[in-house]
C-alpha cells in the first residue's frame, strides 16, 4: 500500500508505485550502489524484480567488495534509466547477501551464463534487496520531451518535462 508522498505530482501514490515497480523491471540493469564507509560504489547489475515478493534480487559472485560493503552497510540503492524515453527510477532500502540455492535455482537464467556455468556454481550469492521508498522521473518521451525544450528555449519559459514523484515502497 502506498504511503506518504512528498511532492505534488497529479499521480496517486499507488500509480506512482505500479510504475516505479514497472519502470525497474521493464529497464532491468541498474547502478547498484553501496557505501564502504568513506564513499560510495556503483556498479551494474541485472534485476530481477519481484514485486509480489517486495524484493529485487541479483546473483553475484561470491568474491567482490559489494558483498562486505553490504554485509557491513546494508542501506543502498539502485537506480534504472531509460535515457533513450527519458524515464528514471530510483529505489532505496537494505540488502543482504545469503547463500539461499533454491532461490539461486528459481531465479537462473541463460544469460547467468555469462558468469557462471550452471545454477549449482558454488561461487553464485543471492543478493536481495527490500526497498523502502522510490523515486520517479517519468516523461513522456523523447519527441515530446525535444519539442518542450525548443519551446522553452524560444519563450523563455521552464519545460514541463513530465512526472516526478516520490513514495514509501
Amino acid at each position: 500500500m502506498a504511503k506518504e508522498r512528498t511532492d505534488d505530482n497529479p499521480m496517486s501514490p499507488q500509480e506512482v508505485q505500479d510504475r516505479i515497480w514497472e519502470l525497474a523491471e521493464k529497464i532491468d540493469i541498474c547502478m547498484f550502489t553501496t557505501w564502504d564507509g568513506e564513499q560510495q560504489h556503483a556498479r551494474p547489475l541485472s534485476a530481477r524484480v519481484r514485486r509480489d515478493e517486495h524484493a529485487i534480487y541479483f546473483l553475484v559472485d561470491v568474491e567482490g567488495d559489494k558483498n562486505g560493503q553490504v554485509e557491513h552497510f546494508p542501506s543502498v540503492s539502485c537506480a534504472w534509466a531509460d535515457n533513450g524515453n527519458y524515464k528514471y527510477v530510483l529505489m532505496a532500502g537494505r540488502a543482504r547477501i545469503s547463500n539461499d540455492r533454491a532461490k539461486i535455482k528459481q531465479l537462473w537464467t541463460k544469460f547467468d551464463e555469462a558468469w557462471w556455468e550452471d545454477d549449482t556454481d558454488p561461487s553464485i550469492r543471492l543478493l536481495t534487496f527490500a526497498p523502502e521508498n522510490g523515486e520517479l522521473w517519468d516523461s513522456p518521451g523523447k519527441a515530446v520531451a525535444l519539442v518542450k525544450m525548443v519551446v522553452a528555449a524560444v519563450t523563455g519559459a521552464a519545460p514541463e518535462m513530465g512526472d516526478n514523484a516520490k513514495v514509501t515502497l
